[in-house]
């Protein structure tokens, strides 16, 4: 049975062989699939479907909204959907918009072959007797688990330079979906506002 010219070795019946329309379309069929982009719901589902994978096979997980390809060795993350700009649930004494940056938001997207997390608006912060609020931590609804790192992440992000000797301040992103900043607070660090633009962290 002859395969195409393009070396993908995809077979096709010729006047020679023995006419077997099963053959001919399930030979097809099964050379065709994992050239293709396969969908599955998630990454596990996937997995359970494809035992021995072959470099360069493709497949979108619904679930996670992304498009993974298997390199040779693992399943790595060739891009992200298309991922809409969620806004952060801001515990009470922090705002968005601060110093006019924007509301404070976050999203997933493909950094390098890895999901990360994006981040960008600003958070202004009202400090009790120079206390932070929440106790510096500033969401007051909890990541979804597609968007929490599997350890902690700590970032730096800009802050303002008044009522501070600071310029930027700690970011830790928790396992747990928390997001606190780290350096805030007392009776000489109170900048009123934190930057998230600029900011990643992979997960």
């Amino acid at each position: 049975m002859p395969t195409d010219d393009y070396g993908q070795g995809v077979p096709w019946l010729d006047n020679s062989d023995k006419p077997d329309l099963r053959a001919g379309t399930k030979g097809i069929v099964d050379a065709l699939v994992p050239r293709s982009v396969m969908t599955y719901s998630t990454a596990a589902e996937r997995n359970a479907a494809i035992l021995t994978p072959v470099a360069g096979m493709v497949a979108w997980l619904d679930t996670e909204m992304l498009f993974t390809g298997y390199d040779g060795t693992s399943w790595v993350v060739l891009a992200a959907g298309s991922q809409q700009w969620t806004t952060i649930s801001l515990a009470s004494g922090y705002a968005h918009d601060g110093n006019s940056n924007g509301t404070a938001q976050y999203r997933l997207v493909n950094l390098f072959g890895e999901v990360s997390l994006m981040f960008r608006g600003g958070v202004g912060i009202t400090y009790s007797s120079g206390s932070p609020p929440n106790n510096s931590q500033i969401n007051a609804t909890t990541l979804p688990v597609n968007a929490r790192p599997t350890t902690k992440r700590t970032i730096s992000c800009a802050c303002s330079v008044i009522d501070t000797t600071l310029s930027s301040v700690k970011l830790d992103i928790n396992s747990d979906g928390t997001l606190v900043l780290i350096g805030i607070g007392s009776t000489t660090e109170n900048p009123p506002w934190v930057s998230l633009n600029g900011c990643f962290a992979s997960l």
